[in-house]
């Protein structure tokens, strides 16, 4: 059973996903409080949380930069539909991927098991990576530069492994797209381009002053050491 923590005030919502995800192998606990759901999520362990923006006591926004300061647990956001402006917000700040509202229960499963896929296939990695004073332990998912912990989200590192792994190694953003977030690149989708930003800020610069991760014009990005 994977552990799920649901963070949304629509009660006959949540009652719906719990009784759709719960015979997929998840066992769902419900919040329906901003506040209380930063509570419950750094008290108790989950393996993936469904956060909406639209909550009473703390918004969507405000929980994730709440838990973004203790834990680095797969957050998927249930934003308005059509609404870019949330998505793009909920990615700078740390979410993993999002969902407009109201979701297909279907793609909402799809979602949650490619997260959870890549979370199992990266901790199954025993290796440690070294690269210009980064490094990465792939067993307990940790990155450091030069002996300074370096806090990630799940998709942050996905990135980093991948691009880390192959330097010199150009990847387009489809290739991006499909290991770090466990689906299609569409041409309006600025979802990598977002969490590669926030990869940038929290590495730093190399030694000759540029970033780690370099923009290969019209195609993808590249790891720099």
């Amino acid at each position: 059973m994977n552990t799920l923590l649901i963070i949304d005030d629509d009660i006959e919502l949540t009652d719906l996903l719990t009784q759709y995800l719960e015979p997929e192998g998840f066992d769902v606990s419900c919040v329906h409080d901003g506040g209380e759901g930063v509570k419950k999520a750094i008290i108790q362990h989950f393996d993936v949380i469904i956060l909406d923006v639209m909550l009473p006591t703390l918004n969507g926004f405000e929980v994730l930069k709440a838990l973004r300061e203790h834990i680095q647990t797969p957050i998927l956001m249930l934003t308005a539909k059509g609404d870019d402006i949330d998505r793009i917000i909920g990615l700078e700040i740390g979410a993993d991927d999002y969902l407009p509202k109201p979701c297909n229960p279907r793609e909402l499963l799809a979602r949650l098991r490619a997260i959870l896929r890549r979370m199992k296939k990266t901790t199954a990695n025993k290796t440690t990576i070294e690269q210009g004073g980064i490094v990465v332990d792939c067993s307990k998912r940790l990155v450091s530069f030069e002996g300074k912990n370096i806090e990630l989200t799940n998709t942050e590192y996905n990135l980093l492994e991948i691009l880390i792994k192959s330097k010199g190694q150009a990847f387009s953003k489809e290739e991006l797209t499909a290991y770090a977030l466990g689906r299609k690149y569409t041409s309006f989708d600025r979802s990598i381009d977002v969490h590669i930003s926030n990869l940038r800020n929290k590495l730093g610069e190399n030694a000759e002053g540029d970033y780690f991760i370099k923009t290969v014009r019209g195609f993808g990005y590249i790891f720099n050491a």
